[in-house]
């Protein structure tokens, strides 16, 4: 495990004001994408759903899926907001990390619990589960005064840094 992964806590203490932004980006939208990597190495976009609860990130999904047979494999991970379409779109939240595999009923019982009781409910049966370190956040969105981009990194223990973009 990366020792510089965190978990969602310690971005949102680190970085509230961007962790408020990625929230609401990644709660705009029911589905995401999410990459994981193939066993021959090339990439693999699937979409996900996702869960922020009790300081954490978490994707439940169908056992045997490809996206978590790939994360067995390899637990590097990228998630992405699903993007708005103009004129609509206010930015878009990318979050780079580790999937750490929950195989124990206790976390998979809290996640079914927090899924049904924040979500509109979740398919009886059995789901993988992972929860998500993060290594990297980013951001890009329009600046406030409308004439270009403003892109948004933060690392665990860094601050935020800003790129703007003519």
């Amino acid at each position: 495990m990366r020792p510089d992964a965190v978990p969602w806590r310690t971005f949102e203490d680190q970085a509230p004001e961007l962790a408020t932004f990625v929230r609401d980006r990644l709660n705009a939208h029911r589905h995401r994408l999410m990459a994981t990597i193939r066993a021959d190495g090339s990439p693999r976009i699937s979409g996900t759903e996702l869960l922020i609860h009790a300081g954490e990130v978490w994707i439940g999904g169908l056992p045997g899926s490809r996206k978590f047979l790939d994360l067995r494999r390899d637990p590097r991970v990228a998630l992405h907001t699903a993007p708005d379409d103009p004129p609509g779109w206010v930015g878009d939240a990318r979050i780079s990390g580790i999937a750490v595999l929950e195989d124990d009923d206790e976390p998979k019982a809290q996640f079914r619990s927090a899924w049904e009781t924040l979500m509109d409910g979740m398919p009886e049966g059995p789901f993988d589960l992972v929860r998500l370190l993060i290594i990297e956040v980013s951001t890009v969105r329009v600046a406030p005064t409308g004439d270009h981009l403003v892109l948004e990194v933060w690392r665990p223990g860094e601050p935020v840094r800003s790129i703007e973009r003519w």
